[in-house]
């Protein structure tokens, strides 16, 4: 079965470049829709083709379903790889595809509705007998739904939007007094991002890890996981940190929380890539969270433990070729970590866009550097604050560590402030160091200043 001759990539930034290699070296060609602000990016040098679809506003262009639709037929473009974010996790955005006789490179609409409803994944979980926390079994759509869901699992608990994910919408409630003013945060900031304030509750597990696992699913039934990863260090429920594979799992582990990922994707009916997210808590239990359909940032980590890469798998798999290997073939070799360089203030994690006078990305045998920045190159404040994902591999976490402090050391970033610092300080943290970490970790990091 034939690959696509021309894909279109609706996004911009490192995930842009890194789509754009992957179809190149498969021998196919690219176009890359921009936004005005956006138009002297790498990712508009290398494509093939590239469209200005609108102004630096992302409503206004990465999100302007029309003006994408209308960029890949005025470039015969035959598939749409939507990256990560904007509009990756869009439904309607997949039927747009559709209907327009455009391949969507990732899951299917239905894949993605179900996914994105927080609520009906987890009763789908349940009904498979896979192990979901504690809490609400529908949308909960008033104060006085959340109260009775907190009457029956208790406090501490978590608000989460029910049609979102990345840590908007989500608050978490330690005492009943608190829970009214809580729930209205959420929701208003959950309508925000989504459009949709409905708010699902669960049990709030405090010492807990947060491992996901990467999925390949062709359209026959093909399945296999690609092992786990360790995303615990997080900044208000956004990852900054990850590592592959859980430093405290070993083989039993993970046949276990790999054969539970199967297990739910196959429940959901999943195709192409996505990830199966997990809790784990103190006591060894593992709780499904939820699906993620789309490639995660975090990616990479896998692919260097695994040499499989996931972005080339998108592609072939989207168009309707069958997994080359099966789950035996799948090996693990080393370990690695992924550190997400943010255009921010390392002590305020306030945002620092401008022009960067000086980029020089860090090299050596088992590092790579995905970003599409460069010297002279102005860093925009509407859009999110990634310019780099720096990626180790070593033998070990020991070495992995070594090997990511030494590279952190040698990136250059001159002209805004960047969270390299914040990335040193953490890679020198005993706790860290011995792998003591949950989701809690900077906070009681912090507390210890």
């Amino acid at each position: 079965m034939k690959l696509f001759r021309k894909v279109l990539i609706a996004n911009r930034g490192e995930i842009a470049l890194r789509i754009i290699r992957a179809c190149h070296e498969l021998g196919i060609r690219t176009a890359v829709v921009y936004s005005e602000i956006d138009k002297n990016t790498l990712p508009v040098r290398l494509a093939d083709e590239a469209i200005c679809i609108g102004p630096a506003s992302a409503a206004q262009s990465y999100l302007n379903i029309p003006a994408i639709i209308s960029a890949a037929e005025i470039t015969d473009a035959e598939a749409i790889h939507p990256g990560y974010g904007f509009l990756a996790e869009n439904y309607h955005f997949v039927e747009a595809c559709a209907a327009s006789n455009i391949t969507f490179i990732g899951p299917s609409a239905e894949n993605i509705r179900i996914g994105g409803d927080k609520s009906m994944a987890r009763q789908i979980m349940k009904k498979n007998n896979i192990q979901v926390v504690p809490g609400s079994d529908k949308p909960v759509v008033n104060e006085k739904g959340a109260f009775k869901v907190a009457k029956k699992i208790g406090f501490p608990l978590i608000l989460k939007a029910s049609a979102g994910g990345g840590g908007k919408g989500m608050r978490i409630v330690k005492r009943e007094e608190d829970l009214d003013k809580m729930y209205h945060m959420a929701q208003k900031e959950a309508f925000a991002a989504f459009g949709n304030g409905d708010l699902y509750i669960e049990k709030y597990i405090s010492d807990m890890r947060h491992i996901e696992v990467q999925i390949l699913a062709d359209n026959r039934g093909g399945m296999v996981h690609l092992g786990e990863r360790d995303c615990s260090i997080q900044r208000r429920h956004q990852k900054l940190l990850e590592e592959a594979p859980f430093n405290y799992g070993d083989v039993t582990f993970r046949k276990k929380i790999g054969a539970l990922a199967i297990k739910a994707a196959r429940a959901f009916g999943y195709r192409n890539a996505g990830t199966i997210e997990f809790i784990l808590d103190r006591d060894g239990q593992i709780y499904f969270m939820e699906i993620n359909t789309r490639i995660q940032v975090e990616h990479p980590v896998t692919e260097m433990v695994t040499g499989i890469d996931i972005v080339k798998a998108q592609i072939t798999l989207a168009a309707g070729r069958p997994l080359s290997f099966r789950q035996k073939d799948v090996s693990f070799n080393g370990y690695s970590i992924e550190c997400r360089i943010n255009a921010e203030d390392p002590e305020k994690f306030i945002p620092s866009p401008g022009t960067v006078s000086l980029f020089v990305p860090p090299g050596g045998a088992g590092v790579r550097t995905d970003t599409a920045a460069y010297s002279g190159w102005t860093v925009p404040a509407h859009y999110d604050s990634l310019i780099a994902k720096v990626i180790v591999h070593g033998k070990d976490r020991e070495e992995a560590v070594m090997k990511m402090k030494r590279a952190l050391r040698e990136f250059i970033i001159d002209g805004i402030k960047s969270t390299i610092p914040f990335f040193i300080d953490l890679l020198d943290d005993p706790d860290f160091l011995k792998g003591d970490i949950n989701t809690h970790f900077l906070e009681r990091k912090n507390k210890k200043k």
